[in-house]
């Protein structure tokens, strides 16, 4: 099932199902935080929409989001950096989270802007992984180099477009071996496959559940594979008016435009 959050023509937001080329309203009021929440899987009943004709926004609010650093082995590998005996653990402000279309404002104080195509983990309750989403952790280079701590670097507001929808893990066998791409204005700079993973979605689960109770809605994410613009020859970082367009198999894709103040 993929669980949306979305504005149809003219009217208010509503959650619903996503089949095929249509979205389907739950009739029953419930969102998709709630259905992350209880599990429940029945079929959407309500009103219908093509697909191409409504807005989709943020599946859900999440309470928190947390990051993972350096968890594809070639990502590693292009910034000459071992991989991580441990996952590398930060989080992010639930402000950072945005619509998977919404423009990613640069704030003022970044000159090195990036992108970053990662595979979205979405809990569900009693610490069960409920789906999987596509995300974009956009990361500001100069204040992750000089600042230890991430916080800004990866948490500014609007930093974390993702969705387009939440697929629920019944759909998604083996979140191991999907294939991943990124292009920034249709040039492909991202391709791999989640199989080149460090540590996987359930050593992820299970390691931050050593410490913290995961909630539904909570989302991790899980890192991002080679071929960011800092790891380019020469260096190419987000500029104003870029669009980046992520797509992983079997979640759909999300496209949004960057805006870097002159």
């Amino acid at each position: 099932m993929k669980l949306a959050t979305f504005v149809p023509p003219g009217g208010d937001p509503l959650a619903g199902e996503v089949r095929g080329e249509e979205v389907i309203a739950f009739d029953d009021g419930t969102t998709v935080l709630d259905r992350l929440a209880s599990g429940d899987r029945t079929p959407a009943a309500g009103a219908a929409f093509p697909l191409a004709q409504v807005t989709l926004l943020a599946p859900h609010r999440p309470r928190i989001l947390f990051g993972i650093g350096l968890n594809y082995r070639a990502h590693a590998e292009e910034q000459g950096l071992q991989t991580p005996e441990f996952p590398i653990v930060f989080t992010m402000s639930p402000s950072s989270a945005a619509n998977p279309s919404d423009t990613v404002v640069c704030p003022s104080v970044v000159r090195r802007l990036d992108y970053e195509g990662e595979l979205a983990i979405v809990m569900g309750a009693d610490g069960v992984v409920a789906g999987y989403a596509v995300a974009d952790d956009v990361s500001a280079r100069d204040l992750q180099r000089r600042e230890p701590q991430w916080t800004r670097a990866k948490g500014f507001d609007g930093a974390c477009p993702f969705g387009p929808w939440v697929t629920t893990a019944d759909e998604i066998p083996d979140p191991g071996a999907l294939r991943l791409r990124t292009w920034v204005n249709g040039d492909l700079r991202q391709d791999t496959s989640t199989d080149d993973l460090v540590f996987d979605v359930p050593t992820l689960v299970a390691f931050l559940q050593e410490t913290n109770t995961l909630e539904p809605g909570d989302l991790i994410l899980t890192g991002t594979p080679s071929g960011v613009g800092s790891a380019m020859d020469p260096r190419v970082f987000l500029a104003d008016g870029d669009v980046v367009r992520i797509e992983i198999e079997g979640l759909g894709a999300i496209e949004h435009p960057v805006a870097v103040p002159g």
